[in-house]
């Protein structure tokens, strides 16, 4: 218990309260007030949790940073999982890595980033290569526009750069596809500088660190979270700290069901002092995706089927599909010959579904494609067009080819 006198500050939302002591006590920056459970009748206090809530979290306090600082360095130590790109300091490296674990979950990145580091080792060798086989490399990792971008970057530091990847933050976001997060876990993780670096993860510690109630203020591009990040940076090994913060977030400060019994911070975190950890952040609304139905048309002949390129912008772009028609909502049986046609220029006899199967549904980010597969049979001999190629049963072509085409290809036997 606290001795002295309690004061009310005014409210009852939020409510705030300092305590008087009954003796002199030294002036202190920083979270000396308390949030108070209740007062007793005659104005004692009943009961007073001494977990820290003021300033406000605009305010940056050093000594609040280091001690968050001080809990997650040996709580890393311990706790760590050990991932490949944890293993080296190489910036190279540490910049594909955060490339690809962008939406993409640690298991799958895990053998991509092995393999497509054996094919390109550096920065020379990625910055040599042609796109297609930067995007074969990527294929069933999603998101093929970050594969283009490291692409480009890679080209910028090799021929602008002298193959040097930049050390600081300023400098790599200069860097084709190297955002503001990025560049802070490069510069942090790779340098040891403390250059900040808050994702979704790191905004969800800090937000519940910090009790941030505002929705605005809880996202990853709030000012609070970056000036929060580089302070606690600041106070010991960044490259230690920085990935302490994201890995709190990714196994502990999780979205739904914190683990706060195993999380170093637990003491200093005011979100959990106030009850509040469940309900922050906010939960965002996200719109429902649309759903499109489609035709997956292999059109076949002497036991080959044809791949077409998809067109160098939108969804997929550069990518080897099959040919894709619209299905009519009122669940069509199959496309006519007519139709296969008139989509893809190219003349059938038949076309023939298997009327018993599901469609295949791949889920995007914002968007969801159910896909019925059906097989017609190509009217004589036929070069490949332009933009198409035949394969047969196990062959790809060269380039990429996402993930929803090789379930098709698996439905088809191909």
């Amino acid at each position: 218990m606290l001795a002295g006198a309690c004061l009310h500050l005014g409210g009852t939302r939020g409510v705030r309260w300092i305590i008087r002591p009954s003796r002199p006590v030294a002036a202190r920056r920083g979270p000396s007030l308390c949030r108070v459970g209740a007062l007793a009748s005659g104005g004692a206090l009943a009961s007073a949790s001494i977990s820290a809530i003021a300033p406000p979290v605009r305010e940056i306090d050093p000594g609040l940073a280091r001690e968050f600082a001080r809990a997650l360095g040996p709580w890393f130590a311990a706790h760590q999982r050990d991932l490949e790109w944890r293993r080296t300091r190489d910036p190279y490296s540490i910049w594909v890595s955060e490339i690809m674990l962008q939406q993409t979950r640690v298991d799958t990145v895990r053998s991509y980033y092995r393999d497509f580091l054996r094919r390109f080792p550096d920065v020379g060798t990625l910055a040599a290569a042609d796109e297609e086989s930067v995007l074969q490399a990527w294929s069933g990792l999603g998101y093929y526009r970050r594969a283009r971008l490291l692409h480009r970057g890679a080209r910028y530091v090799y021929g602008e750069l002298g193959g040097e990847v930049p050390a600081t933050a300023e400098a790599l976001r200069k860097v084709p596809g190297i955002g503001r997060y990025t560049a802070g876990a490069i510069a942090s993780i790779a340098f040891d500088r403390p250059e900040p670096l808050v994702d979704g993860n790191v905004a969800r510690v800090l937000s519940r660190l910090l009790d941030i109630e505002d929705p605005k203020l809880q996202g990853a591009d709030a000012a609070v979270h970056w000036g929060w990040a580089r302070a606690i940076l600041e106070a010991g090994s960044p490259r230690v700290l920085a990935q302490a913060l994201m890995e709190l977030g990714a196994m502990v400060c999780t979205p739904k069901g914190p683990r706060c019994g195993e999380c170093p911070t637990q003491p200093s975190c005011r979100a959990k002092a106030a009850g509040r950890e469940s309900l922050i952040p906010a939960p965002k609304k996200r719109s429902a995706p649309t759903e499109h139905e489609l035709w997956a048309v292999a059109l076949a002949r002497r036991g080959r089927i044809l791949m077409e390129r998809r067109p160098a912008e939108g969804l997929l772009a550069s990518l080897w599909c099959l040919p894709l028609m619209p299905r009519a909502a009122d669940g069509q049986r199959r496309p006519r010959p007519a139709e296969v046609k008139a989509a893809t220029g190219i003349q059938v006899r038949t076309v023939k579904v298997d009327a018993e199967a599901e469609p295949v549904r791949h889920v995007f980010s914002h968007r969801v494609w159910k896909l019925w597969p059906c097989t017609a049979a190509v009217v004589g001999d036929l070069e490949a067009p332009p933009g198409m190629m035949w394969i047969a049963a196990g062959e790809r072509p060269s380039g990429g080819i996402p993930r929803v085409t090789e379930k098709v290809l698996a439905r088809l036997g191909y």
